[in-house]
């Protein structure tokens, strides 16, 4: 298969790299990426990277920054961090990215645990991630011509234990090659509207 990733610089993405790269063409495109950079944020950047792309057999996007801090303290440019780029990056990707799906095809995107796991800290994160769950429910209902969308919603990596750890104590954080073959789930598998939540 022809698997577009964005993110895929990141720790997630460099594990689903690996674990697909056997098996299928991977195009890497993210934010730094030279060859095929991309903004999420910005539907023009995303149609842009679609047209250099062409057709696809999946999309997957690990990609897109929220803030953690006191939501007493949280202005709302803060908060809205997350939803212009986790969440409507996201939605951009997929909105742009269905025309570009061959039939069959499947999106996969990412939330988190924070979507039913709430800590201090971590509104954003758990209203981002609880809204990326329920839109792949909403658009699995919708994209026909045997399409599929799902996501991935992992625990707190083991490789970012030392820098997010202390933020969800009493939790038992994940190995991303773990968190990748949920990706590999969603891409090979037949299910849809799913959220794949790995612990």
């Amino acid at each position: 298969m022809k698997v577009l990733l964005v993110g895929a610089s990141g720790t997630i993405g460099k594990a689903i790299i690996q674990e697909l790269a056997p098996r299928h063409e991977v195009i890497e495109a993210g934010r730094s990426n030279s060859q095929y950079p991309v903004d999420i944020t910005n539907v023009d950047s995303v149609r842009q990277l679609f047209n250099k792309v062409g057709k696809v057999d999946a999309i997957i996007a690990a990609a897109g920054n929220v803030h953690w801090g006191s939501f007493k303290e949280m202005t709302a440019d803060e908060f809205r961090l997350g939803l212009d780029e986790k969440l409507m990056g996201q939605v951009n990707l997929t909105l742009v990215g269905q025309a570009f799906l061959n039939d069959g095809g499947s999106i996969t995107l990412t939330s988190g645990s924070l979507s039913h796991d709430p800590y201090v800290g971590g509104a954003s994160f758990t209203t981002v991630n609880s809204a990326v769950d329920g839109f792949i429910r909403g658009v699995a209902v919708e994209l026909g011509r045997d399409c599929r969308i799902n996501s991935v919603s992992p625990n707190v990596l083991e490789e970012s234990w030392a820098i997010y750890g202390g933020g969800v104590p009493g939790t038992t954080p994940v190995p991303v090659a773990k968190v990748a073959l949920a990706y590999r789930k969603s891409v090979e598998g037949n299910q849809s509207g799913e959220t794949y939540r790995v612990w």
